[in-house]
């Protein structure tokens, strides 16, 4: 073989290799679009079932202004972000979450709502969400973990700083958030004690 034709041959791996490393790229990142997209689902479900929940608290808690506004205003900022999985969206739906806490202190002090039927439903519609939210978001997470890794990666890393693939944000919890979950009442609205086991 001449120089050139060993130039060539290695000039067309390289070519194959890299086109393969673009399209792995092109592919986690696709992954991860399509991780948020399950993970916003369930957040725009969170999103429609808020006010009918705080309407329901409303009717027995009338004195509790702040924490409604301290809802309303984190329901607004979700509307108002950027959609998609970007710094002010996942801001916004922790401020929501952590709004929601808020509610779910006041409605403590409610032993009647507690029992009423329709809240009953709706905490259940919320649990049931939350749940799906924190399983669609560690899907999320994940996914932008194998994004990220292979950003940085050797020899990915070359070609994605070349294609403008850049390292990903996760959706996390806040820590202050993260506490107040930690330390959140529990709810019991089948009216038995738990029993020490």
């Amino acid at each position: 073989m001449d120089m050139m034709t060993i130039i060539v041959v290695v000039g067309g791996i390289t070519a194959v290799f890299a086109v393969s490393i673009y399209n792995r790229l092109v592919a986690l990142r696709q992954t991860r679009k399509n991780a948020f997209s399950d993970v916003d689902v369930q957040l725009k479900q969170r999103y429609n079932l808020v006010p009918q929940l705080v309407e329901s608290v409303k009717g027995y808690a009338k004195h509790e202004n702040e924490t409604f506004e301290n809802v309303t205003e984190a329901r607004s900022a979700i509307g108002k972000a950027k959609a998609g999985p970007g710094p002010d969206r996942i801001k916004a739906e922790n401020a929501m979450a952590g709004a929601l806490m808020g509610l779910m202190a006041v409605v403590e002090n409610y032993p009647d709502l507690k029992a009423d039927t329709q809240f009953q439903r709706l905490m259940a519609e919320l649990s049931d969400i939350e749940n799906k939210i924190a399983a669609s978001r560690r899907f999320f997470n994940s996914a932008t973990n194998e994004f990220n890794t292979q950003v940085q990666q050797f020899p990915a890393n070359l070609i994605a700083k070349q294609f403008g693939f850049a390292e990903e944000e996760f959706f996390e919890v806040e820590d202050e958030l993260a506490e107040a979950v930690k330390k959140a009442p529990e709810v019991n609205f089948t009216g038995e004690d738990k029993k020490a086991s």
